[in-house]
């Protein structure tokens, strides 16, 4: 220790301006690629690590030629909709909207088909197409038909009819889509076996260019949402409208994550100098500590924007968290140092640096370390933004304490702090308290934990996973009213998808498609499918039709209307799509008679280019033998349970309609979601599991006893237990950003019990006096701990500031964790120092 101490005399306190040099020149450094500092709320940030069913879900919309690249604007006039008024706002608006440089284009009731007319049969649909751009229809004609048409109700109008939606498109350029399918398919050669060096660097390429593009049109499609909402605001005053789609909620979680980065970073710098003023009352108490916590953030996002990771809507509180983290490390040395500066006046200022690092850099590294264990369990989670999150606080960590312990010193160095008026017990009276409390009441303080630690575990056996997207947002957000409306009006808001793949040909089968040429050779004539009394080009022959190569027969069409009816019959759900709803809007246009077996057969033939991607290709992809349903959810329900739902239609498709299981696919981003919301109680376990086991291992290495590792350990289970608890009784379920406080509280307030421990082993050498060594410890390190947890209290309490609403549970329920880890670490702590005495016995 004293060839270090030598060391660090000579190096840090000798050449301060030398440190300091250096040290600015990393700044400069870190700096030179902050413009390159990105902000992401893509579904890519919101899943689980290598999580399949993100490019299930790209691989199926481009399979079914459908997109989520697309922005709803719900209309609801004063007017009557269907009323000249009414009709000519909503044209004047689709025009303003289609006239955008950034929408591709837009669908709304005055352009789709009515499919309505006497006239229009089968034969004529290509030229009887009616549309009210296109045509003179009588707008109480065209109200009957949207809303007698399967397709348009609870989609692009409401059921009374009073609410419409504009579907606005946003272009998504070829290239997106082409480096998309070779990432993903160099990703799936990379499962399978080990990639070459020249597949290893195309896929870096490609992964580098696809960010890239994907950053902008991110940009464009920011561009074109702030043009949209622009133009909205113009019709305000005469109609209700609203904006949702999966682009603007992605560009409003970025601004929100922008607005939490700046409204944190400023809150809670203008926190620590009112704290710092307040409780040191010196300039240089002020800016010393706040310059360290500000270059530790400076550091972090430098080396962010370096290697080009994104901040998420999870990590967007890596700022606030360090600065306060920051903060309460040179809290700790100001402290100390103020406490050699009071013993010693006429010492030399480098003297009292050098004897707090001396005093200090033990409990400060473990304080560190156990800090970086809490936040590095959350990258065991499995889920990729708290992945993302604890990598970026453990590499802030590692920087916080170096910067402790070498800028704060060399900057002090150089502004050496007046000696302080304040008299030595200044302050510490109310710490004091404690001590005494615990003298007079310790049966009391067991008691308390022991029932406290019983209302925890009731609590955490109540905790649930289940959470509903719209509930992360304000009720004054533009999300949060555009879901309600689109919930309430227009056929739900989360996207879910059941993928049901046709059964591999029997081995009899031919397996040619009798509607081409090579069907018909004489070798196929003799396992003719239509070979039978039987004609399945007129009749429904039932289980006596032979096997054809086609979904467009009787027999897998009753299958696919038994799914649609069954699905679309949930209490969930609300407006559900097949190729069920096309055969029943065909059914209507012929005359109100089911289609044959011959009109079934030539459906795909039949139907015009246009009506074909409307009709057809969402629904049916015969080259993949693959059936899509999609459906909307309604995410506002208080009923809805993701899983249990998932679980009970997959259930239904196996058992009741026998289907097979590889026959079942769930996709879309609710399956995503559900994914990420059903590994939260895993991950917790986890993460909790890595951190106590961590820190128990560290405790039997600084404290060298068990009993000791136990003694300290128990407070900090009690915190981490009560916020759980909290929540359990709350009914506040798990989420992205509540699984990390449990861990990262027991990784926060560990620290004051190394603190308090380390210090309660030097005073109890003084005497052996187990009582009087608590009082004097609650005198001076407790003080010390009493301005960290309240720092780290109000500092997390700026959280609520936020319009992400895990991310205000997040700040509150940290803030609840810390406040009962400085009681625990004030009351419990001692009374069991004092009752286990692990030092040894007291003097006599």
């Amino acid at each position: 220790m004293n060839a270090a101490t030598s060391l660090y005399r000579r190096i840090v306190l000798a050449h301060p301006v030398a440190i300091l040099i250096g040290f600015a020149l990393i700044l400069v450094i870190a700096s030179l690629r902050l413009d390159q500092f990105r902000l992401d709320a893509s579904a890519e940030s919101l899943v689980l690590e290598n999580d399949q069913a993100l490019e299930q879900y790209r691989t199926m919309t481009q399979r079914f030629t459908s997109s989520d690249d697309f922005l709803v604007v719900t209309y609801r006039p004063e007017a009557d909709l269907f009323s000249d008024q009414g009709m000519g706002a909503l044209r004047s608006l689709r025009d303003e909207l289609a006239g955008l440089e950034g929408v591709s284009s837009t669908n709304s009731i005055l352009n789709i088909p009515l499919l309505h007319s006497p006239q229009l049969t089968l034969d004529t649909v290509d030229s009887q197409i009616r549309t009210l751009d296109e045509n003179d229809v009588p707008l109480d004609t065209a109200r009957q038909a949207l809303l007698g048409n399967p397709l348009y109700p609870n989609l692009l109008i409401s059921e009374d009819a009073r609410t419409t939606a504009i579907q606005v498109n946003l272009p998504t350029p070829e290239s997106y889509l082409e480096l998309l399918e070779e990432r993903n398919s160099l990703r799936d050669k990379a499962r399978e076996s080990e990639l070459s060096s020249a597949d290893e660097e195309r896929l870096q390429a490609v992964s580098d260019e696809f960010t890239s593009l994907s950053e902008t049109v991110s940009d464009q499609q920011e561009k074109t949402i702030a043009e949209v909402r622009a133009v909205l605001d113009t019709y305000r005053a005469d109609a209700e409208l609203h904006l949702g789609g999966v682009p603007m909620i992605v560009a409003d979680m970025i601004s929100f994550i922008q607005s939490d980065l700046s409204t944190f970073g400023i809150g809670v710098v203008l926190f620590l100098i009112l704290t710092l003023a307040i409780i040191f009352r010196q300039w240089r108490w002020v800016a010393v500590p706040l310059l360290c916590c500000l270059f530790t953030v400076w550091l972090v996002m430098g080396y962010l924007s370096w290697i080009q990771q994104p901040v998420t809507v999870i990590s967007s509180n890596f700022v606030s968290l360090l600065l306060i983290m920051t903060l309460s490390m040179t809290i700790h040395l100001i402290v100390r140092y103020r406490e050699f500066q009071h013993d010693a006046p006429e010492a030399d200022p480098c003297e009292h640096m050098l004897n707090t690092v001396r005093s200090m850099a033990k409990p400060c590294f473990f304080m560190a370390i156990t800090t970086i264990v809490a936040f590095g369990s959350l990258t065991f989670s499995g889920i990729r933004p708290v992945i993302d999150f604890g990598w970026m606080m453990t590499l802030g960590l590692a920087l916080a304490f170096i910067i402790t312990f070498v800028i704060f010193p060399a900057l002090l160095t150089l502004l050496p702090p007046k000696v302080s008026n304040q008299p030595a017990d200044e302050g510490r009276a109310f710490t004091r308290r404690f001590a005494t409390f615990t003298d007079r009441f310790g049966g009391t303080v067991l008691v308390t934990s022991a029932l406290l630690a019983v209302l925890c575990v009731i609590g955490i056996s109540r905790l649930t996973v289940e959470n509903s997207f719209i509930d992360y947002f304000k009720e004054s957000t533009e999300i949060y009213r555009g879901m309600v409306t689109i919930d309430n009006e227009l056929g739900g808001t989360s996207p879910l998808d059941v993928i049901i793949t046709d059964e591999a040909p029997p081995e009899s089968a031919s397996g040619g498609d009798p509607f081409t040429s090579d069907s018909f050779t004489n070798d196929a004539f003799a396992e003719d499918e239509f070979a039978s009394d039987c004609d399945p080009f007129v009749d429904d022959c039932g289980e006596d039709e032979g096997y054809r190569d086609t979904w467009f027969t009787y027999q897998k069409m009753q299958r696919l209307e038994e799914v649609h009816h069954y699905l679309d019959g949930l209490p969930e759900t609300g407006k559900t799509l097949s190729i069920t709803t096309t055969l029943e809007l065909l059914a209507q246009v012929n005359e109100d008679q089911p289609l044959n077996a011959l009109e079934l057969a030539f459906v795909p033939a039949a139907l015009p280019d246009n009506l074909r991607e409307i009709l057809l290709m969402p629904y049916i992809s015969e080259e993949h033998d693959q059936a899509r349903f999609t459906m909307r959810l309604i995410d506002s329900s208080p009923d809805l349970r993701r899983q249990q739902l998932l679980d009970q239609i997959h259930q239904h498709l196996t058992g009741e309609l026998g289907f097979e299981d590889d026959q079942v696919t769930f996709t879309g981003m609710t399956v995503m979601y559900n994914n990420m919301l059903q590994s939260l109680f895993d991950s917790q376990i986890k993460t909790l599991g890595i951190v106590f086991l961590a820190i128990g291992l560290m405790f039997l290495i600084l404290f060298r006893s068990l009993k000791l590792a136990l003694i300290g350990i128990a407070p900090n289970v009690l915190a981490a237990s009560s916020v759980l608890g909290l929540m359990g009784w709350l009914r506040l379920p798990l989420d992205l950003m509540t699984i990390t406080v449990a861990a990262i509280t027991v990784g926060i307030a560990v620290d004051d019990t190394i603190h308090y421990i380390h210090r309660f082993k030097v005073e109890f050498a003084k005497d052996h006096n187990y009582h009087d060594t608590m009082h004097r410890c609650h005198q001076s390190i407790g003080r010390a701990m009493f301005y960290t947890s309240l720092t780290i209290i109000i500092g997390f309490s700026i959280l609520v500031l936020s319009n992400f609403i895990p991310t205000i549970y997040f700040g509150l329920l940290t803030g609840f964790a810390m406040l009962m880890a400085l009681l625990g670490a004030l009351t419990l702590l001692p009374k069991l120092i004092v009752l286990v005495k692990p030092f040894g016995p007291e003097a006599a």
